[in-house]
């Protein structure tokens, strides 16, 4: 016993350690190794890694990004295609570049590339199996211990919490989950003519389950094909990925890789730290509850997480370092909070009549050019909602017009089954990746903070076969009420 203790009072003693290397993980650990502490980075898995994501990079996630980073293009999005579980198709367009597209594999080792640079040292194959802040393996009240599956301890005087949706470190700040989805997703290599038909433009397509919705996000030789939905449906969320890819006319076509997996959102009383240690991006459950879109919250909650765990390292005492501790809850509830509040109440809606969403922003230029600042960055959900009365009104009339009887929630969650069935007939109103166990199943700002997938484009009588359709093709078929020019913004 005096032996372990001397081994743990010699052990080396890191500012910052961050578990998981992902968007959140990255930017965490660049964040401490720019302010210059000694930052070192865990990851489960060899680099470059698959991870299932659309790989849509919208404004958000540009702007967070360390200087000078080059991001792996495959593709620049100008258009995007709405419809509604296939039909009323309808393809919107814009002279700027709406947001890009990028493979995980690529991007993920970038940042790691960034935050190494700056500093920070990389550990990969490495496995942690809890952490704690009390015990034999804590040599003061100053320092955590991070124990891995072989035995290993690594000691810090903060840790980061980055380890992706089935976080560890999630479960021992305690994290709690309000809203559970389902994502299935394949990768599929098509022909040059096919994949000409989809550069540029981007397909979403509001699905046949309540929230449900499915993409297609072109990547030169290859489409990245999707649908999500909530937990518990998964055979139906299966024959919703099925019948789209074979609505697509991609049925022919091989899958490079198919993948599925859990989306976890926060309730809003989660907790985000416990003593020494703070959880971010998918660990803390911050993702954007509607659109379940987690790049721009990984990368914003990750650079928050390394800033603050600087300050939380310097604290000399347990009070100071829950002071830092609840600054960074502050600057997280005060920011991307708010947008999961708007967020929630968005997809509550969508839940109940997404064909009043998808007319309002095929048929409704206002919705349409909102719909293109947020993804460029110009603008934010909940900022609008904030600061345009037209925009807060209506949707204050629209949870009001919203029957909460039914048991939709803050979440979004229990439209019953006759909602169910009326949703899916609804015409547009005028204006861990393991498929078969996945479908089994307030304060501060931050020091130095900053101020969609897509799916079934093709209209189903546009002649094709074999290919998704071009994108004039996608847009014929046009909401009632909708322009019969695409606008451009």
């Amino acid at each position: 016993m005096e032996r372990q203790a001397e081994e743990v009072e010699s052990a080396e003693v890191w500012d910052v350690v961050v578990v998981g290397a992902g968007p959140a993980g990255a930017s965490a650990a660049y964040a401490a190794a720019v302010a210059g502490r000694r930052v070192l980075l865990l990851e489960k898995s060899e680099l470059p890694r698959y991870k299932t994501c659309g790989g849509g990079i919208i404004g958000p996630s540009r702007d967070c990004l360390p200087p000078g980073f080059e991001l792996p293009l495959q593709d620049r999005v100008h258009a995007v295609t709405f419809s509604l579980d296939g039909r009323f198709a309808r393809t919107r367009r814009s002279r700027k570049m709406l947001f890009g597209l990028i493979n995980r594999p690529e991007f993920d080792a970038q940042l790691v590339e960034h935050a190494q640079k700056a500093g920070a040292e990389l550990r990969t194959g490495v496995t942690v199996s809890r952490v704690e802040q009390h015990g034999p393996a804590v040599p003061d009240r100053r320092t955590v211990a991070v124990v891995l599956a072989d035995g290993e301890t690594v000691l810090a005087r903060a840790v980061v919490g980055a380890d992706g949706s089935a976080s560890r470190i999630g479960a021992h700040v305690g994290v709690k989950l309000g809203q559970v989805d389902l994502g299935l997703e394949a990768e599929i290599p098509v022909p040059p003519s096919v994949a000409e038909d989809w550069k540029g433009r981007v397909l979403i397509d509001w699905g046949p389950m309540p929230g449900s919705y499915g993409w297609v996000f072109p990547k030169g030789d290859t489409l990245t094909v999707g649908v999500i939905s909530a937990r518990g449906e998964g055979a139906a969320t299966k024959r919703y990925m099925e019948d789209f890819v074979a609505r697509l006319g991609l049925s022919g076509f091989e899958p490079t890789i198919s993948s599925g997996h859990l989306t976890r959102c926060r309730t809003d009383d989660s907790p985000l730290s416990r003593g020494r240690v703070l959880v971010c991006g998918d660990a803390a459950g911050l993702l954007e509850p509607w659109t379940r879109e987690g790049i721009s919250y990984a990368l914003r909650s990750g650079r928050l997480a390394g800033e603050w765990a600087v300050r939380v390292a310097e604290a000399n005492d347990a009070v100071d370092a829950r002071r830092q501790a609840l600054n960074y809850a502050f600057a997280i509830k005060a920011g991307l909070g708010v947008e999961m509040a708007v967020g929630r109440r968005m997809l509550a809606l969508f839940e109940r009549r997404p064909g009043l969403l998808h007319a309002t922003l095929t048929g409704f230029r206002p919705a349409w050019n909102a719909f293109a600042d947020i993804t460029r960055g110009s603008a934010t959900l909940g900022g609008m909602v904030r600061s345009n009365g037209m925009a807060r009104r209506a949707l204050e009339i629209l949870d009001r017009r919203m029957d909460t009887s039914s048991g939709v929630g803050p979440a979004g969650r229990g439209v019953g089954q006759r909602e169910r069935s009326a949703t899916q007939d609804e015409a547009p109103l005028e204006p861990k990746d393991a498929t078969a166990e996945a479908i089994g199943s307030e304060g501060p700002a931050s020091p130095g903070e900053s101020g969609a997938s897509a799916a079934s484009g093709t209209s189903e009588n546009s002649g094709t076969s074999g290919n998704s359709g071009t994108p004039e093709n996608s847009g014929t078929s046009t909401a009632p009420g909708a322009p019969d020019a695409p606008e451009v913004v």
